[in-house]
């Protein structure tokens, strides 16, 4: 089942929507705190988003953008204002497509059917994990704090995921080992202590001091 989160502040409309996609099949929410997008989109990890333009507090390019720092899920504006500059607009923002108020709900649902389709028909890429204000973007191999955007290693990668997947919790290094094993990198004891310390030193270059906290013979944790 897949998640569609809606960014609509006209209750009619988002009320509207949300009956009509989950009479489909689609596991439906609608924003509520319009000050904070992105917060509730993490918190809803959607696999498509479907954004108004004219919103409270900040508009749908910004919200857009947004977004796009974190994650590459399908983006349909749908707006009232549809001249040819939004639209360009919006497609330079990372839309995938732009549809024009009063819509067709049955052409709306297509276009989310096939935009699906094309998006996951190989596979749904990681979830978004948030902790702490820290956002991991596993289909980007990004970590995003304070505005900024960190690269990752593969390994660095799995090594925030496991560890956010289980925040405020330990996780052993052999339950750590063998997430990296799972990308056929075979490591050892020492070369994962080798990986921590490297990443420890990535992440405070960024600010972020003391993320990875060492649990003496038992592991780590965040």
């Amino acid at each position: 089942m897949y998640r569609i989160f809606i960014v609509e502040d006209d209750e009619i409309i988002s009320e509207v929507l949300k009956k009509n996609l989950s009479s489909w099949g689609y596991d439906v929410s609608c924003a509520e705190n319009f000050s904070d997008i992105i917060q509730e989109f993490v918190r809803r990890d959607p696999q498509l988003v479907l954004l108004d333009l004219k919103l409270p507090f900040y508009n749908g390019f910004h919200w857009c953008e947004e977004i796009r720092r974190i994650s590459q899920v399908p983006v349909i504006f749908i707006s009232s204002a549809a001249d040819n500059m939004n639209m360009v607009m919006a497609m330079s923002r990372g839309a995938d497509d732009f549809i024009a108020k009063p819509f067709d709900m049955d052409v709306l649902t297509a276009k989310i059917q096939a935009i699906l389709r094309r998006t996951y028909s190989f596979g749904t890429p990681g979830n978004v994990l948030e902790y702490k204000g820290v956002v991991l973007s596993p289909s980007r191999c990004t970590l995003t704090w304070n505005g900024n955007d960190i690269d990752l290693t593969k390994n660095e990668l799995r090594i925030l995921e496991i560890l956010m997947e289980h925040a405020g919790k330990v996780v052993s290094r052999d339950a750590i080992m063998t997430k990296l094993w799972e990308s056929d990198s075979f490591i050892d004891d020492n070369t994962l202590t080798v990986n921590i310390t490297r990443l420890r030193r990535k992440l405070e270059k960024e600010g972020l001091k003391e993320f990875i906290i060492t649990k003496k013979g038992l592991g780590y944790m965040v």
